[in-house]
């Protein structure tokens, strides 16, 4: 195994960095959310509607603007429980324009209706990232006033409402989603992915909790791969392997996987994270700013923007789940490289600092766009690589967290005392840690 790159960022700029690139990213969710129902719009594309995953993040957002001091605890609350009680009054039914069924919720929603747009999927995943932010508020709000003691009563009945078992579809995984036009999406969350948050939430209800062979049905897909000198759970984008530990403390906690390889989820993260950053060192496929510093590759907008482009026998995409060794057209996305942080700072930082110095193009209202690509041509020989003029908020979102999880571990200390996550991982097998130290 290679030796770690030297770590060239100067201490001495870690906080106000960092504090600048949260606190623009904690920006978005202010300005992007209508304030009449809590929705926040999916990205600044002029007209777009609301994704319910980025107001998963909103709300968890919310306690680390209040802990940070830019944001009062009564401003957090009051936007936290207009989130929540929109939703525990919107549509629920089988019918195209609802808002919900069976306590999931469409993937994304007109913003200022609440409504279903796009002819989209009810979204475990989703609804699973919306749920997970509305435990982290209820969490969080734990203070003897009316308010907040209406936020855990909302939390707790929303929570209740999801049917997991309806999602299985009569088999021992769950889907993808369903469609009132067509009925259950034929794709089922099987193999190492993002949904081992799901599964948690799921084993951890209280009303129709996932059985425990729908765990082992979900990990017996999984699959170890070597790479660039490590070995661990593949998954090709960067994200897949964050995502879990921004709600989930799972530091020294082993299921039945990862205790027969004597590691568990943060170590195996840690190796991919390393084995990016291996990837654009070696550069096997020649592009523009990969290396020590440059690193990062994700599901991702792109520099195609209608369908894909060959330029210089180089085929360039629009939004693709790139990954190593591939999907890859040389577009980096720097937000997964903040949200190593927690996992690999001593190679984090430091291409951070490189993206915020060798890039000002990035540099916009709220921290760092998604993305980049130094390879793609260019509108000019002058003006060369493409550069996202746009932001997501499952992007945004992350940046905020994974910063405070590497800083304070606020998020994970809110959801260790969380019950359904504390009973999910329990039924998943996971053993060790602070899970054992809990006197449950």
């Amino acid at each position: 195994m290679e030796k770690p790159p030297t770590n060239h960022y100067r201490k001495m700029d870690q906080t106000d960095l960092l504090d600048t690139l949260q606190r623009a990213s904690l920006q978005y969710f202010l300005d992007q959310a209508n304030p009449t129902n809590g929705l926040v719009a999916d990205s600044t594309w002029q007209g777009s509607p609301c994704s319910i995953a980025a107001v998963g993040f909103a709300l968890a957002c919310y306690p680390v603007a209040v802990e940070r001091g830019w944001m009062s605890r009564a401003d957090a609350l009051d936007r936290t429980l207009v989130t929540l009680r929109f939703f525990m009054s919107s549509a629920q039914g089988p019918g195209p324009d609802d808002t919900g069924y069976q306590g999931f919720y469409y993937h994304f929603l007109d913003l200022q209706t609440g409504l279903r747009v796009w002819k989209c999927e009810l979204s475990t995943i989703d609804t699973a990232i919306l749920l997970s932010g509305m435990l982290v508020a209820a969490q969080y709000f734990k203070q003897k006033s009316a308010g907040e003691t209406e936020a855990n009563q909302l939390v707790e009945r929303l929570n209740q409402r999801v049917d997991w078992n309806w999602a299985q579809n009569m088999q021992l995984t769950v889907t993808h989603g369903w469609k009132p036009e067509t009925g259950f999406l034929p794709f089922r969350w099987a193999g190492y992915d993002e949904a081992l948050l799901m599964y948690i939430l799921g084993l951890g209800s209280v009303t129709s909790p996932l059985p425990g062979e729908s765990y082992r049905a979900y990990t017996g897909n999984f699959q170890w791969k070597s790479l660039y000198g490590y070995t661990f759970l593949y998954a090709g984008p960067l994200f897949i392997h964050h995502f879990p530990h921004i709600w989930m403390d799972l530091r020294g906690l082993q299921d039945d996987i990862t205790r027969a390889a004597g590691i568990d989820y943060f170590e195996n993260t840690r190796r991919a994270t390393y084995a990016h950053q291996q990837y654009a060192i070696q550069n096997p496929r020649q592009f523009s700013g990969y290396n020590e510093f440059g690193w990062g590759i994700t599901a991702s907008e792109g520099p195609a923007k209608d369908a894909p482009q060959t330029i210089d026998n180089r085929t360039f995409y629009n939004y693709l789940a790139r990954g190593i060794p591939e999907p890859d057209d040389g577009t980096l996305s720097p937000w997964t490289v903040i949200t190593s942080l927690p996992f690999a700072p001593e190679i984090a930082l430091p291409s951070i600092h490189n993206y915020h110095q060798t890039y000002p193009q990035l540099i916009g209202q709220y921290g760092m766009m998604c993305s980049m690509n130094p390879s793609y041509p260019g509108l000019s020989p002058e003006s060369p690589g493409w550069f996202s003029g746009n932001y997501y908020g499952i992007n945004e979102g992350p940046v905020v967290l994974m910063i405070e999880n590497y800083r304070t571990g606020l998020i994970w200390q809110l959801m260790r005392a969380c019950p359904t996550i504390h009973h999910g991982l329990h039924r998943a097998g996971f053993r060790g840690g602070w899970l054992d130290n809990t006197g449950r």
